[in-house]
Parts: structure tokens; C-alpha cells; sequence
């Protein structure tokens, strides 16, 4: 329950089917320790789904015991893409995808129907934040992170001294996009993979759920024609397979190395670009058993290459609490948002 008379910040994550909601103390202290989920009512458009996180905020506060007036922000996050500023593709997205959602200003009818400032990232940037945080504690605001969201695309997000990268247009960290070299990561015969936007070859195309639906599982059951899950239709047994995988299972074995190659593949640029002191992973393919997941991250790191000096100082890790990592990962920008202090004068006149 909340402490009297603490101010607060909220978290709204909000997906496809439902939101989840946290609240966090100003002095650091969660007061959610699990999912607070209700419809998200996204595919009934815009109005109903900004009441739905109005009421996802009310449920938190009712939750936690918080009066409404000790709210002083709220962080929301959403699957992209969308601009720095919470503006929803003018293309839509997977989640978005009736004509009204189309440039929708999101944060900005939230803040309105709010009355209280809200903070815009999207789930991967959300979700990148929680782990720097978490992982670094009291040294976050002075080292760096790349992390990398596996689920049905790939989401991820850059964060230097404790802040996220957001870029120009609020699409930096989309990793999944990154082109990799395919030389040696496909196997004979195997076809180059396509992303549903239209690039071959980048991560998305094999390190996602999609990416196993389209490319992968297709590939590797001609190599093994007479697994189980060749008798299930392609979609359904792209969901199936990582429990094959949890049971070393050969195929489903090495379907996932070459989902681990291509994050070691886009850590790797990764290095050579922002040379961050941890690499992280999320999503569903490490929301697994604890031998499989600690199989995939080891393969990650072995695909990952690093000159020695960067080696002696970066970390592998996965992401925590993935289910509520976005929700807590905007409460914290909402509240290092409150923190944050007047920009410095120019250097140069």
C-alpha cells in the first residue's frame, strides 16, 4: 500500500490485447509486485482505448491504496512505431491497424484525458530502461546498454547515462531493422530471410516469432520432415517450438542458435558503434526454463565479438520481470522526467 502523503508516478504499459499499470514512489519504491492487466481495447480505436488506460490508471491508484491527487506523472508506453512524442506511425502498425489510429497523437489525448503530464516511449525503449535500471541501481546514470526484445518482431533500445536514446524521430533502438552478415549463420540450401517490412536479411527476419513463422521453421522442417511439428499448422507450431527447444530438442535446438547467432551478430555492431558496458535480451524466448535460457544467452555472448578491452567490462544479462518491465520502465523515465534539472548553457556562442 502506498505511504502517506509520498507523491507518485504511474506506469501504463499498453499492448495489443491489455494494459498493465504500476505506481512508484518519487523517493524509488515500487508498490506493484505483479501484473495489474485489463483490456486495452485498442482494436475499438482511439477513444476507447485511451478511457481504457484512464481506467488501467484508477485501478493502480485503487490498487495501492493512492489518492489521485499525489500522482505527479505518468509514463505510457505502446508497441511502435511511433514518434518521440508518442505520434502512432501515419503507416499504422500490427497493434494500430484501423485507419484512425493512423498519426494518432497517443500521448497527447492521454495527457488531456488525464490532466497530469504523460512521458512517451514505446514497450522496447520501456523495456530497455527497467533493465539498465535494475541491473545498474545506483551506478545507472553512468553507464550504458543495448538491449534486445525478442517476441512477435524485434524491439529493443540503446540507453546512455541512465537515459534513453530516443533520436531524432523517436525510432532509434529499432534493432530489429539493423541489416547482419548471413554468411555463416544459414544453413545449406537455406533461403535469405524476409522482415514483414521489406528488408531481407535484418535481425527481425530470424530473431522473432515471426521470423520462425516465416523463415525459419519452414527451412528446418524440410531437414527434419519427420518432426511432430510438421504436422501442425506453420503458426501454431511457431509457438510450439520452444518448448521443443526447453527439451533439447535437435531441431528446435538449432532453429534458436541461429535466433542467438543473430543477436550476437547485432551486438556485435553493437560494440562498434555504442560500446556499451551490458548487453541485454528479453521477450519470450528467454521467458523459459532456467537451462534453456541460460543455453541461449551463453550462445548470444559466444556469437557476440568483442575486442579484449571490451570484453573486460561488458555484461550479459537478460531482461527481469518481463511481463511488467514496460510499465515500470516508463514509471522511471515518468520520474526521471520530474527529477530532470534545466538544460546547460551552450559551449559556443
Amino acid at each position: 500500500m502506498g505511504s502517506a502523503g509520498v507523491p507518485v508516478v504511474v506506469g501504463l504499459d499498453n499492448g495489443g490485447t491489455s494494459n498493465n499499470a504500476t505506481v512508484l514512489t518519487v523517493d524509488g519504491h515500487f508498490l506493484v509486485d505483479g501484473l495489474l492487466e485489463i483490456p486495452s481495447e485498442v482494436r475499438s480505436g482511439p477513444e476507447a482505448a485511451i478511457e481504457a488506460l484512464a481506467r488501467a490508471l484508477d485501478g493502480a491508484l485503487a490498487q495501492t491504496g493512492v489518492p489521485r491527487d499525489l500522482v505527479r506523472a505518468v509514463g505510457l508506453d505502446t508497441p511502435g512505431p511511433a514518434s518521440a512524442e508518442g505520434v502512432i506511425s501515419s503507416r499504422g502498425s500490427t497493434n494500430f491497424s484501423q485507419p484512425a489510429w493512423r498519426g494518432f497523437d497517443v500521448r497527447g489525448a492521454l495527457e488531456r484525458r488525464l490532466g497530469l503530464p504523460v512521458i512517451y516511449h514505446n514497450d522496447g525503449n520501456a523495456a530497455a530502461l527497467y533493465a539498465h535500471h535494475v541491473y545498474f541501481g545506483a551506478d545507472a546514470m553512468n553507464r550504458s546498454s543495448v538491449s534486445a526484445i525478442v517476441g512477435t518482431g524485434l524491439g529493443g533500445g540503446v540507453v546512455e547515462s541512465g537515459r534513453v536514446i530516443a533520436g531524432a524521430a523517436g525510432m532509434a533502438g529499432e534493432l530489429g531493422h539493423v541489416h547482419i552478415p548471413l554468411s555463416g549463420l544459414l544453413g545449406p540450401g537455406q533461403p535469405e530471410p524476409t522482415c514483414a517490412c521489406g528488408f531481407t536479411g535484418d535481425v527481425e527476419s530470424v530473431a522473432s516469432l515471426t521470423g520462425i513463422e516465416r523463415n525459419l521453421l519452414p527451412y528446418w522442417l524440410t531437414r527434419y520432415p519427420d518432426h511432430p511439428l510438421a504436422a501442425e499448422p506453420v503458426a501454431r507450431a511457431a509457438k510450439l517450438v520452444r518448448g521443443y527447444g526447453e527439451r533439447e530438442d535437435a531441431l528446435a535446438r538449432d532453429l534458436f542458435t541461429q535466433q542467438a547467432m543473430a543477436l550476437g551478430r547485432l551486438f556485435t555492431v553493437a560494440a562498434n558503434f555504442t560500446d556499451p558496458h551490458a548487453y541485454f535480451v528479453g521477450g519470450g524466448v528467454v521467458e523459459a526454463a532456467p537451462e534453456f535460457r541460460d543455453w541461449f544467452l551463453a550462445t548470444v555472448r559466444e556469437h557476440t565479438v568483442l575486442r579484449e578491452e571490451q570484453a573486460a567490462v561488458a555484461t550479459f544479462a537478460l531482461v527481469p520481470d518481463r511481463d511488467m518491465a514496460g510499465a515500470r520502465g516508463v514509471a522511471i523515465a515518468a520520474l526521471e522526467a520530474l527529477r530532470a534539472v534545466p538544460e546547460p548553457s551552450p559551449l559556443v556562442a
